[in-house]
């Protein structure tokens, strides 16, 4: 975090654990309630596996609220990634039960029966050994846009498409007498988290994962170190970043949610707010004409020195 960004006055936390909890109705209401008093807003995600999201605030709210995850069973430890804002990236707070606090679609998979973690600063070793095969296992929108060197793209949609992904591709993936050791990543971790136990689930057994995801990757290896290409994409208002976490050169299509490069920027079917490469094709014109009037009231907001709840990320 950059010296500028220490004296922003909103703290911003990205967590999750997969953790045993129960009484989550009841859960719900209280952290709801914590968040409420304190000012915080974002979202929360709380299922049978454990709690997820991302929440901003002051300092003294945000401790709070972590006081109370901490108090969790199973969370005492809880590791976050903190960011700082110059106002507040949402608008409301929602606690929310899910079934899965990252979708996978495989109910019977034990999350803390994952793969072995490997430390950012160990990674590049492990994904240059001989015959590790080193899976990316975010969406293909975002492996777009950057991924490790030689790592393989699944061009999955979504994260529930991984394991049929898999299965497809097993016998070519494992070919030959030995036993290859695999190495998957996500953006913060929680993908993989559930990915390596999947893959254990399946029989393999050298299952390995990057602890604290592609995140802890940049901003702990030395640009000059890095086997990573391109940017990283981020749900929040950042788009994407690079090396050291610094900013990256993607902004957001407000009407498909994509990321969207500088050579995106200069097609002519990119126009702010209204569409992009990627989703011209997709929308109607009738759809174009509601984005464009919402990226209006978005300016008008701005130039009012408000916030337009139809802007917000996420």
């Amino acid at each position: 975090m950059s010296a500028v960004q220490l004296h922003l006055p909103v703290r911003v936390v990205a967590l999750y654990r997969f953790t045993p909890l129960a009484e989550r109705a009841s859960l719900r209401a209280s952290l709801a309630a914590t968040c409420a008093a304190g000012g915080v807003k974002g979202t929360l995600l709380i299922a049978a596996e454990g709690i997820n999201g991302t929440i901003a605030g002051s300092d003294q709210g945000i401790d709070i609220v972590l006081a109370a995850i901490r108090a969790l069973p199973g969370c005492a430890d809880l590791a976050v990634r903190e960011s700082r804002a110059a106002a507040l990236p949402f608008h409301r707070m929602k606690v929310r039960l899910k079934r899965e606090i990252v979708t996978m679609g495989q109910p019977a998979i034990d999350p803390l029966a994952g793969g072995s973690y490997v430390e950012p600063a160990d990674w590049n070793a492990l994904i240059e050994r001989p015959g590790t095969i080193v899976i990316d296992t975010r969406n293909d929108y975002e492996v777009a846009i950057g991924s490790f060197a030689g790592a393989i793209d699944p061009g999955t949609r979504h994260f529930s498409d991984f394991p049929a992904w898999f299965r497809a591709h097993r016998e070519t993936l494992l070919a030959g007498d030995e036993r290859p050791g695999v190495a998957m990543f996500c953006t913060g971790g929680i993908r993989c988290e559930k990915a390596t136990a999947f893959l254990k689930a399946e029989g393999i057994e050298e299952v390995h994962h990057l602890k604290g995801g592609i995140l802890a990757y940049l901003e702990a290896v030395p640009a000059e170190e890095s086997r990573w290409r391109g940017e990283c994409f981020v749900f929040d208002q950042r788009v994407a970043v690079g090396p050291g976490l610094a900013p990256g050169s993607h902004t957001l299509c407000h009407a498909c949610r994509m990321p969207v490069s500088p050579a995106d920027r200069a097609s002519p079917l990119y126009h702010e707010g209204v569409s992009c490469p990627a989703c011209h094709a997709a929308r109607s014109d009738e759809q174009r004409q509601g984005y464009a009037e919402r990226h209006r009231q978005t300016r008008l907001a701005e130039a009012r020195g408000e916030a337009h709840v139809g802007a917000v990320l996420g």
